[in-house]
């Protein structure tokens, strides 16, 4: 299949702006619950009514320091309350928030900022200030910069008593659809960053289209009310959509600045959120963490067998929901009964134990992991999308769930598969272009078709797999083509390692750098009673290289002969952003690893 198109379910096109939801819920459910906020450690609701109230006072204030109507803002910060503050305020008053990454090199704020004609910012904390302040000099349209943990929210409603609300309203009505909502810069994994120019409509459309197609995730069981714990970025395209789809739904929404287990599962376990969203690696963790805790009980034999249970049945569902199986046997489902409390009871609490529903994007997830989390009660709905598309294009719908794809077309798009096998999108959450640059968008914009950059087929029932990145094609000097994607999942699917990033340009054969993993190779020597050791220590470790080897094994059985890793060399540092081996949303940037790890690159072939 070539081409396949899901009609829309969301009908018309819609009025007004973002903000306008907040204020109009707050008219019709003063008292409903719509956000959580952590203070001093403890929860706390906030209504409707409460949420307008100190959007429409930071509107004011914003108005009375001198943000005007189309002004473009930055917001640099993680994940917190304030951040939906802003963009509400913001978007209330017709302007455009433009995010940044709270790891942003000088470099990399400078160039946004300027890009993007920024007149103020909003940062955190003092170091964020310092690193705004450090290229001021080169920005001469910003005036303002305000700080989060200086109390920078307070002045500015303090400033904004004295204009009338009116003002605010007259200004939030004057945004159509097709304004300028907010510029989102893209990663860089290829080169400087491009803002992407994303509109009211665009966001409007795939929030409602999500939360109508999606219903089952965006509402909860009797007696409970439907919430997520955001611990996306904000400064992702993902991580926006999330809380413009939860504030137009009615969800409950909590923030949670940090990924770390140590931080994220207590306030898991604290919200208890009824759904969540994340990328595959929330996913593989939390199910590394069962699978060691299993190991340090002495169960490990038991929960090993849990896994193949919940995957056969999530199997045997799947099969029987596309018509191709009767769906679990009787013994099957006895078997899968007797794993829950002992196993998958415990899973789903590790995530608060209310969630039963999950979506997955940023990057692909193993089709076994799905299939495990399916088999302990969490349906994963993995979908895929880019900045360019506002989040998600496509999305595995509930009740037709097929794991390892990103599922068919969402409601009103077309997916279309080029000659060559790029993935092109057509819809109306594809973006106008990129700012200030003509050329990158006709690059990518041919007659409203978005060329992704992205390879893929469609199965016979119009859903898409991504089977690599056209500019990430490995060719060997005997000419094979590998797609790398495939191959370093699965390597990175063994508990020991982190990352893994194949190399093979115009070298005889495939190869791969190896990271590892340490809190699995903390556990790991635990378990064998070896005293702790750092990754300096264990590089050309005997028994670590085999178990590496092993996961290389593993992953070679996907490919054919001509395709498969040939050789590999265990790193002891990590791909991490601050050695600029990562994109602020951890992509790997391939030029830069293979540029840093030269020498061990060349000792993987023979001179």
């Amino acid at each position: 299949m070539r081409e396949f198109t899901v009609p829309p379910v969301v009908s018309g096109s819609p009025a007004g702006g973002l903000a306008d939801v907040v204020f109009e819920r707050a008219e019709r459910d003063p008292d409903r619950v719509v956000l959580g906020r952590k203070t001093a450690g403890v929860w706390r609701d906030v209504t409707s009514a409460e949420l307008a109230g100190e959007v429409l006072a930071l509107a004011k204030g914003l108005l009375a320091q001198g943000v005007r109507f189309g002004d473009r803002v930055a917001v640099m910060a993680r994940t917190r309350y304030e951040w939906t503050l802003f963009d509400f305020a913001l978007w209330a008053v017709g302007a455009q928030p433009v995010p940044v990454y709270p790891t942003s090199s000088a470099e990399q704020v400078h160039w946004i900022l300027y890009d993007s004609s920024c007149t103020a910012c909003v940062v955190e904390d003092e170091d964020q200030a310092m690193t705004v302040g450090s290229v001021i000099e080169g920005l001469p349209q910003l005036r303002l910069l305000w700080q989060l943990d200086a109390g920078a929210v307070a002045e500015l409603v303090a400033a904004g008593r004295g204009v009338d609300e009116d003002v605010v309203h007259g200004h939030r009505r004057a945004v159509t659809p097709e304004a300028v909502a907010t510029v989102i810069y893209t990663s860089g994994t290829t080169g400087r960053p491009k803002g992407c120019v994303l509109t009211h409509e665009n966001f409007m459309f795939e929030a409602d289209t999500l939360v109508s197609r999606w219903e089952s995730v965006f509402r909860a069981g009797p007696g409970e009310q439907p919430s997520t714990l955001l611990f996306l970025p904000l400064a992702h395209v993902f991580g926006r959509m999330v809380e413009v789809a939860a504030v137009r739904a009615g969800v409950k929404l909590g923030h949670q600045p940090a990924l770390a287990a140590s931080e994220l599962l207590p306030d898991l376990a604290a919200f208890r959120p009824t759904f969540v969203l994340g990328v595959p690696y929330v996913f593989e963790k939390v199910f590394a963490a069962a699978r060691r805790a299993a190991e340090a009980e002495g169960r490990t034999g038991p929960f090993d067998r849990a896994v193949e249970t919940a995957v056969r049945y999530a199997e045997a569902r799947e099969q029987k929901a596309f018509g191709t199986g009767p769906g679990p046997s009787a013994a099957l489902r006895m078997e899968h009964q007797l794993f829950e409390k002992l196993v998958y009871g415990k899973v789903r609490e590790a995530l608060g134990g209310r969630v039963r529903h999950a979506m997955s994007g940023g990057s692909a997830m193993s089709r076994r992991l799905g299939l495990f989390f399916d088999g302990a009660g969490i349906t994963v709905f993995e979908g895929y999308g880019l900045t360019e598309s506002c989040a998600a294009a496509t999305a595995n719908p509930p009740g037709a769930v097929k794991y390892g794809t990103v599922g068919p077309p969402i409601p009103g798009t077309t997916v279309h598969i080029a000659e060559d096998g790029e993935v092109w999108l057509y819809g109306r959450h594809v973006f106008s272009g990129y700012l200030g640059d003509p050329g990158a968008t006709r690059d990518v914009l041919r007659e409203g078709w978005l060329a992704t950059g992205d390879l893929g087929r469609l199965d016979g029932d119009g859903y898409l797999t991504i089977t690599g990145r056209k500019k990430e094609i490995l060719v060997t000097s005997n000419g094979k083509s590998v797609a790398p994607a495939a191959l370093e999942e699965r390597v990175r699917s063994h508990p020991l390692v982190s990352q893994c990033v194949l190399v093979g340009n115009d070298r005889p054969f495939v190869a791969a750098l190896v990271t590892l993993d340490m809190e699995g190779i903390a556990h790991w020597l635990s378990m064998r009673g070896l005293a702790q050791r750092a990754a300096e220590q264990l590089v050309g470790d005997p028994a670590l290289t085999a178990e590496v080897r092993r996961a290389v094994v593993a992953a070679n059985t996907l490919v054919s002969q001509a395709e498969q890793i040939r050789a590999f060399r265990v790193l002891a540092g990590q791909f991490t952003e601050e050695r600029g081996l990562l994109t602020p949303s951890l992509k790997l940037k391939r030029r830069a690893i293979e540029k840093a790890y030269a020498r061990e690159i060349a000792g993987l072939y023979p001179s």
